[in-house]
């Protein structure tokens, strides 16, 4: 709003020039995001613990949690959209499609979120809505997005699939590039969905996922610099950039409130709008794979569970003492805080890998 309110006026004031370029809007959208956050949250802490909006802790679970984060209130992700809108809507281009094809997605999840949460608090245990009836739930989402997407966007690349560390190698989905984003879009919200189990855990490697896709949307949506990288160029994606600005900014607000010991969780309406939001981030900017690898926490965690299941019912033997992985490190005696930190130190690591096939080709 802002950002199309002063271009009106670049004319007459000429220093409304600056608001023209990317990297500023970005800069903007990551402070005012990370502001609303800061702003906003203690009074909605204090709302949510005066109407008990916690969610039931897992009897499975560590005893410790039972005992240390019974009460905290839950639904923190409210937070984190509204800081991620008001950044968007205010600094973003909001005649760019890209923009809002990721606003649908980030606030559809959410919304599914939100009322996974709401039904955990209400039948007052961690059940909440059924897997099945979730992942259709995802799936739909998805695909209503995709759809709006392919309406709006007529790129070449969009069916095209792109493998780091090879210049040429390039894979045409057809039209099966449905189906493909469909399960990044979905399988990435429920990574994060996955990996949101300890303070803060989730929290740094969503921005250091989004500081690195707000790097490669710059570039991507840059001639000069994607013929430099020998990445694909895609014209407006670059615009995304301001998205994962708000994102980060969101984000680290919510981590002032989210570190050890944590006085609200993110829950369902922050993990999955985020999650979500990342893997529709990586398939506009046509690096999916690099997602997996930037965001490879998320993965480990998914896979644990998937292993742990299938284990489980082929066997009936555990593989992990717990899953997802945290957990295993929980019941083999580690601090929380040193999972958490070890956690994020992997995924530092696996953004600078993720980064680094970028010039690799």
């Amino acid at each position: 709003m802002l950002y199309s309110l002063f271009s009106n006026f670049v004319e007459i004031f000429s220093l409304f020039n600056v608001f023209k370029f990317l990297t500023v809007r970005t800069g903007l959208a990551m402070f005012t995001s990370m502001s609303i956050v800061f702003l906003v949250g203690t009074p909605l802490i204090n709302f949510f613990s005066s109407r008990q909006i916690h969610n039931p802790i897992r009897e499975d679970g560590p005893k410790e949690h039972i005992i240390k984060k019974i009460g905290t209130p839950t639904m923190g992700g409210l937070l984190i959209l509204l800081g991620l809108f008001s950044g968007v809507l205010l600094w973003g281009d909001l005649l760019n499609p890209y923009i809002w094809f990721l606003i649908f997605i980030v606030g559809s999840f959410g919304l599914l979120g939100a009322y996974d949460d709401y039904k955990k608090i209400k039948g007052g245990n961690s059940s909440g809505i059924s897997l099945k009836l979730k992942i259709i739930s995802q799936i739909t989402l998805a695909l209503i997005g995709i759809l709006i997407l392919v309406n709006f966007v007529q790129s070449p690349e969009l069916k095209n699939l792109y493998f780091p560390f090879f210049k040429n190698l390039i894979i045409n989905l057809g039209w099966f590039f449905i189906p493909f984003y469909i399960f990044v879009i979905v399988g990435s919200s429920n990574a994060v969905n996955l990996t949101d189990g300890l303070d803060g855990l989730a929290t740094v490697p969503v921005i250091l996922v989004a500081g690195c896709f707000a790097f490669i949307s710059y570039v991507t949506g840059n001639i000069v610099f994607s013929e430099y990288l020998l990445i694909p160029y895609i014209e407006g994606v670059g615009e995304v950039a301001v998205f994962c600005g708000s994102i980060i900014g969101a984000c680290i607000g919510f981590l002032w409130f989210n570190a050890p010991p944590a006085k609200i969780f993110m829950g369902d309406t922050g993990s999955l709008a985020l999650g979500g939001s990342l893997g529709a981030v990586g398939i506009i900017t046509k690096h999916e794979i690099v997602l997996a690898i930037t965001g490879g926490l998320f993965v480990l965690e998914a896979i644990s569970v998937i292993v742990q299941v299938i284990s489980f019912k082929l066997t009936g033997k555990r593989i992990f003492q717990m899953a997802p992985i945290h957990h295993h490190f929980e019941k083999k005696g580690w601090a929380e805080s040193t999972i958490v930190v070890r956690f994020w130190i992997i995924s530092i690591i696996l953004a600078m890998i993720g980064l680094a096939t970028l010039k690799l080709r």
